[in-house]
Order: C-alpha cells, then sequence, then structure tokens
C-alpha cells in the first residue's frame, strides 16, 4: 500500500507574517512537520503545496518534494482546503504514479506526534473514509454553548435529552484541531462530511494551531518544556 503525505503551506498570513517558516527552537516551522512526515514508515513520499518560493526551498532543504507553486485561486484565505489536496494529489497521479492512501498533517500544528500520525493511518479500514483528529471540547452545545434562536431567545446550541447540570453529564464533544487528515485516494473526493469519518483523539497541549502570535509563543514554551523533560 503506498502512502503519501501533504503539507499545505500558504505564503500569506495575517495572524503571524511568515510563520511557516518563522524560526521555532531552531529550525523553520514546516520543518518540524516534514520531520515527523519522513519519520513516519508507512509514508512513501512527502509533498509541499505551497505559493511561496521561500517556503518551497526551505521545504526542499527539508526534504520534502516541491514539485510546482500552487496555482493563485487555490493560495487566497478563502480557499478550502480539500481542493489543494485534490490538485496535489492529481499532480501525483499524473506525474509519479498511482497511490492508496493520503494523510495531510497542518504545518501549525507542530506539537502531534509520530504516534499520533500513525494512529490516524491505522484507523483508516475498508469501511471508513476519512479520520480526523480532535480533543475534548472544554465547551460543550448541551450544557454551555448558547445560541440566537428564531425567537429571538438565547438558547442551548443543542437541547439534551435529559436534565444536565454538568458538563460530565453531557454526550462528550470534540474541538477539531486541523492537525491530521487521511482520506483513501478513492474517498478524497468525498471530502469530510460525506461519507464515514474515524475519531483520533489528541490532547489539547498537543492540539494547538498557530494562529496567532499568542499560539506560536505557547507553542515554543511547550517545546521548550518538553526539551528540558528530555
Amino acid at each position: 500500500m503506498k502512502t503519501i503525505a501533504s503539507i499545505c503551506a500558504r505564503g500569506g498570513s495575517v495572524g503571524v507574517p511568515g510563520k511557516n517558516i518563522r524560526n521555532l527552537h531552531g529550525k523553520p516551522l514546516i520543518a518540524h512537520t516534514i520531520e515527523q512526515a519522513l519519520s513516519v514508515r508507512a509514508i512513501d513520499a512527502v509533498y509541499v503545496s505551497t505559493d511561496s518560493p521561500e517556503i518551497a526551498e526551505v521545504a526542499r532543504q527539508c526534504g520534502a518534494r516541491v514539485p510546482f507553486l500552487r496555482p493563485a485561486e487555490l493560495a487566497t484565505s478563502n480557499a478550502a482546503k480539500v481542493p489543494v489536496i485534490q490538485h496535489l494529489c492529481d499532480w501525483v497521479v499524473q506525474n509519479d504514479g498511482e497511490f492508496d492512501r493520503i494523510v495531510d498533517l497542518d504545518p501549525t500544528s507542530p506539537l502531534r506526534t509520530v504516534d499520533d500520525i500513525e494512529a490516524c493511518l491505522a484507523l483508516l479500514d475498508a469501511d471508513t473514509d476519512a479520520v480526523i483528529t480532535a480533543f475534548e471540547s472544554e465547551k460543550n452545545p448541551y450544557f454551555n454553548m448558547v445560541e440566537h434562536k428564531p425567537d429571538g431567545n438565547i438558547g442551548l446550541v443543542c437541547q439534551p435529552a435529559g436534565m444536565v447540570v454538568a458538563r460530565q453529564q453531557a454526550p462528550h464533544v470534540y474541538s477539531m484541531n486541523a492537525s491530521i487528515y487521511v482520506w483513501h485516494r478513492r474517498t478524497l473526493s468525498k471530502g469530510l462530511w460525506n461519507g464515514r469519518l474515524k475519531l483520533h483523539v489528541m490532547s489539547r497541549e498537543r492540539s494547538i494551531d498557530i494562529d496567532s502570535p499568542l499560539d506560536f509563543a505557547i507553542v515554543e514554551m511547550l517545546m521548550g518544556k518538553a526539551k528540558e523533560a528530555e
């Protein structure tokens, strides 16, 4: 079974300019994810899709393949991710041959582990279309998340079947962390919500997605503590 990894790294970033190649503990941010992908024995090739020549050069130096610069229409802040991955997969099939699985790793989530990636790959069986990652949410729509209702009132997002007086009594809900996605090549066209999904639950600490200077500082701190512990 042939498996490829995709890493989608757009050049433009409003929250943290240049974040994908910003230094994080001695190496560019994207390098952490490339190294993780290259460490997974089941992954046969690692590809980076980017519109940035600077990111492309760094990615190549780290051992990833960057066969093209992403078209402008797929590099806007509003561009959906699945079409970007599909664009890369189409290139791979046409130029490097067929493959069976695609695992997408977000470069702004460097605290995932190789074990997380391998666990997601293991969850993708013949009856599953995609695997996603998330952490147990600290807010719960059955208990302490509210919304405006059509009548103008405020109420719980989801009405529980019975009385819930503590979050622990409510159904478990999870916040997607966008860290890892896995598809069969044949099921990628379904996207995320048109097939059968499985969930790999990660800790809150490993689920930070860098979207602001504060996120970057927290990741730096957590990585520093992990190095000290080693």
